[in-house]
């Protein structure tokens, strides 16, 4: 558990926190998303639905996840692990998520969560990242902490429409 110097704690997440996790998560993505994905899309998205897609998640034990506290709730979690990418090498880690509820954004959460994040990365491991091509403040936010674009892209549909995602790459302790 880290105490932060903005009163929020940052612990590691549990089956408990699914519901939670999944609520940050739907808002998150309607207000990061809006001017990229379809109104009625962000709409759709079901917090029970995905807060049983976080429950697997943390039960298989396969992942890192540290949500972030205060206020008297859970104000955001960032998710990370082997990377899935096809040309990582053995012991690469990829951050998978992070996210934060709205009301939180420029509070410096989301920078206590990701120093969190990096200092259990151990040194010299390689991490990766995906992010929407069109997402600028997520990629300033990563070029903050050390990560650059790598010049590898994947194209994904998302509610029938077409996104760019770029990688980013945290190299050998940077």
């Amino acid at each position: 558990m880290v105490q932060t110097d903005n009163d929020v704690v940052i612990r590691s997440a549990g089956v408990t926190d699914a519901a939670n996790i999944a609520r940050v998560h739907v808002i998150s993505w309607k207000g990061a998303y809006a001017s990229i994905l379809p109104a009625a899309y962000l709409e759709s998205v079901d917090p029970a639905q995905r807060a049983a897609k976080w429950e697997r998640l943390l039960a298989d034990g396969r992942r890192t996840t540290l949500v972030a506290e205060g206020d008297g709730r859970l104000l955001g979690f960032a998710s990370y692990g082997p990377s899935r990418d096809e040309d990582a090498d053995d012991g690469d880690l990829e951050l998978y998520a992070i996210y934060l509820d709205p009301e939180a954004w420029g509070r410096g959460v989301a920078r206590d969560l990701m120093r969190t994040v990096l200092a259990e990365v151990p040194d010299g491991v390689p991490m990766t990242l995906w992010v929407l091509a069109q997402n600028e403040r997520a990629h300033h936010f990563y070029r903050r902490h050390g990560f650059q674009r790598d010049g590898v892209e994947r194209m994904d549909d998302i509610a029938d429409t077409p996104v760019t995602e770029v990688r980013f790459r945290r190299d050998l302790g940077a």
